[in-house]
């Protein structure tokens, strides 16, 4: 299962360029497979188009992405920040993020850390300087606030998905449970009817044993038997009735419940 499946991928995005639009932090959203769900909001060109664009660069920012969580300094001196996405006690992805600065850039450090990864230092100086800048606590209080606002609203929109599809599986049974009632209905009448002509065939075999005298003695207790068993029978089928339509009825309740 993935998010997409339960989530409505359109808020996230809103949800994610809102953040990113009020903090000035870059925000992406990952699966579990690792793969992009949402667009890169505020993403800058200092990490995207020249230090993850160069050999040395992308494998230093890789190693961060993989052995990085919660909100650090990356290897460039920005901060960043990654958080699971987590679902009923499941991950399900990541909200990842940040490229931002906690202070303003010291420019002769770029320049050697752009010497390091074989970038152009002059570029590389003009785009660092371009990237926001804020004090850490605030960093970190926005990247943990993103973080808790996806968490929620991926579990809500998981409860509600869940309670959806349990309601469609409780009325599809409900759909079965009422047409095996009806079905248990219909024949609880065939076997009324047979029940009844049982009754009759054992007044008429009364009828010839009381006529045959002696000699339909032995056939007068066959026919007792008979109408006594018919009886039980009806008691059992009226039973089964009653039964019936006490559970038609919740059933109905039931329905109109949901």
């Amino acid at each position: 299962m993935y998010l997409k499946d339960f989530m409505d991928m359109d808020q996230l995005q809103k949800i994610q360029d809102m953040f990113s639009d009020a903090t000035g932090l870059a925000a992406i959203a990952v699966n579990q497979d690792g793969e992009y769900i949402t667009k890169g909001s505020n993403f800058t060109d200092f990490c995207m188009k020249y230090t993850r664009n160069s050999p040395e660069g992308n494998r230093r920012c890789v190693k961060c992405d993989n052995e990085c969580k919660g909100v650090y300094y990356c290897h460039a001196g920005l901060m960043d920040f990654a958080s699971d996405i987590i679902v009923n006690g499941e991950k399900m992805g990541a909200i990842i993020g940040g490229q931002v600065l906690p202070n303003e850039p010291d420019l002769e450090k770029f320049e050697q850390i752009a010497s390091e990864l074989g970038i152009n230092p002059k570029n590389y100086v003009e785009a660092v300087q371009k990237v926001p800048v804020s004090n850490e606590k605030a960093i970190r209080a926005a990247a943990q606030l993103l973080c808790d606002t996806v968490n929620e609203m991926a579990n809500l929109a998981y409860v509600r998905w869940k309670n959806a599809n349990e309601i469609e599986i409780i009325e599809n049974e409900m759909d079965n449970l009422t047409k095996s009632v009806k079905n248990i209905t219909d024949k609880t009448k065939e076997l009324e009817t047979i029940a009844s002509r049982q009754n009759m065939l054992t007044l008429n075999a009364s009828i010839e044993a009381a006529r045959a005298g002696e000699v339909g003695v032995g056939f007068a207790v066959v026919a007792k038997q008979m109408g006594e068993l018919s009886r039980h029978s009806s008691d059992i089928y009226k039973n089964i009735k009653e039964a019936s339509t006490v559970i038609s009825g919740s059933i109905n309740k039931i329905n109109s419940a949901i």
